[in-house]
């Protein structure tokens, strides 16, 4: 029975998390499969409609991955969203805002699992961070309080998806 015990403990052990964000609910979910972990609140962006460009202040809608970590941040920890992702590039070709050769750039990074170019007219540095939840103050990430973003750092590795809905 204890080696039945260990095998199913070890086996959720290895699934991985996920972070599920409701901008309109304002919240923060890690998740392991369907199951609710934790549940915190944040402070956004412009939480209204999907990021666009460079300073329109929103934060993106989507599907995106975890690809960079700083535990010495301005914003206390920072965990770097995959932001611009595929479907960014393309709808910023579509509307001139990139050429086809930073789309192209943009969508093989995501399909290697790295780090966009952060530096487009469509924006990037986006990721979720400590700062506080006081109000939406962000300039388009997810902000957490710091003792929040503590208790998420040891959970979320690099790779860690990452939904983001209105």
């Amino acid at each position: 029975m204890i080696g039945l015990l260990a095998v199913m403990l070890s086996a959720q052990a290895a699934q991985a998390v996920s972070i599920f964000i409701d901008k309109s609910d304002r919240s923060l979910e890690l998740r392991r499969g369907a199951e609710v972990l934790a549940r915190y609140p944040v402070a956004l962006g412009d939480p209204v409609g999907d990021k666009v460009r460079e300073g329109d202040r929103k934060t993106p809608e989507g599907r995106f991955v975890v690809v960079t970590r700083n535990d010495r941040s301005q914003f206390h920890r920072f965990l770097g969203l995959s932001y611009p992702n595929a479907e960014d590039a393309a709808r910023g070709l579509r509307d001139g805002l990139i050429g086809a050769s930073e789309a192209q750039r943009i969508e093989e990074a995501i399909a290697a699992g790295r780090q966009p170019s952060w530096s487009t007219a469509l924006g990037g540095a986006v990721g979720i961070h400590g700062g506080g939840t006081g109000s939406d103050w962000t300039l388009g990430c997810i902000a957490l309080d710091n003792v929040h973003i503590d208790a998420l750092w040891p959970l979320v590795p690099i790779g860690t998806v990452v939904l983001i809905q209105e």
